[in-house]
């Protein structure tokens, strides 16, 4: 294989239809470890809407169990990315999602934010760091397999292009993006978990948490009560992230998928695990929180 055979197979695809194929192309072969990255930052942005990360820190999932709940996560989506919405383990995967949501009030709005978020981060991700930005195919791609996802999550409104799945995410931090203490430590918990992956655990913890906030923009940095980084520590970590989108420009293509459960962070279940077991199961239904919409 040559470094572009897998884009130039993706862009022999139909994005309206094959959305799926060219989606997995991308995650797992393109870019497997930048696409984890954007995700999980994806993710960690939703806290800092306080229906959000003061719902997260009202359960206690991320702040007493966080290695479990970020594997969870992490393998649920990839079981749905690996085996598709029409598969037998798709299904489940989604069915557990929606159980999970479904025990707690959560806004459709909330939701559909989030939505965009998986969307757009990796598309902006890529722009910034990725040995190649995301080609068009790709990105229409990523909103048409997010899109069909939504479908069967249940979300309403779900917008109809990647350029408007921006629009919302922008809009709605904005609007929305404020301190909340209970988001705040969710956002902690986080952070001290990243310090544990590997090769992060080689580095002292203190460094890991300043250049994981060299890579919050401002607007996320306040809306957490974190310090703002100096410019020399911004320019040297995310210089650094380019640099690495340089040198693996310059590798040979991967010849087969990597998945997210091959992924090193992920250690919750070194035996195996069962995609209906993943997750959390809340007693009682729905559990206080946000009000739906």
């Amino acid at each position: 294989m040559r470094r572009f055979d897998v884009r130039r197979r993706i862009e022999r695809l139909d994005p309206a239809r094959d959305f799926h194929e060219i989606y997995r192309l991308t995650g797992t072969y393109e870019f497997p470890w930048d696409m984890n990255q954007a995700l999980s930052f994806a993710l960690f942005r939703t806290y800092a809407v306080p229906s959000i990360g003061g719902l997260l820190a009202r359960t206690g999932e991320l702040t007493e169990r966080g290695q479990k709940r970020y594997d969870d996560t992490v393998l649920i989506l990839d079981a749905v990315l690996e085996h598709g919405l029409g598969s037998e383990t798709g299904r489940t995967a989604v069915r557990r999602m929606n159980q999970m949501h479904h025990s707690y009030d959560i806004s459709s709005d909330d939701l559909r934010y989030v939505l965009a978020t998986f969307v757009v981060m990796p598309i902006r991700w890529l722009g910034d760091y990725g040995w190649r930005p995301m080609t068009e195919s790709e990105r229409i791609a990523s909103a048409n397999y997010y899109r069909e996802l939504g479908r069967h999550m249940g979300i309403r409104d779900i917008p109809q292009t990647w350029q408007a799945f921006a629009r919302l995410m922008d809009a709605y931090e904005r609007e929305h993006f404020g301190f909340d203490a209970g988001a705040r430590g969710v956002a902690e918990s986080t952070v001290a978990l990243l310090t544990t992956f590997p090769p992060n655990h080689r580095l002292p913890a203190a460094l890991v948490r300043r250049m994981s906030f060299a890579m919050m923009d401002g607007p996320l940095l306040d809306a957490f009560g974190f310090p703002h980084p100096s410019r020399v520590l911004r320019g040297l970590v995310r210089g650094g992230l380019k640099a690495r989108g340089r040198v693996v420009r310059l590798l040979p293509p991967r010849a087969e998928p990597c998945f997210a459960r091959q992924l090193p962070q992920i250690r919750s279940y070194p035996r195996g695990y069962v995609v209906a077991d993943l997750g959390t199961f809340p007693a009682g239904c729905p559990v206080p929180g946000a009000p739906r919409t």
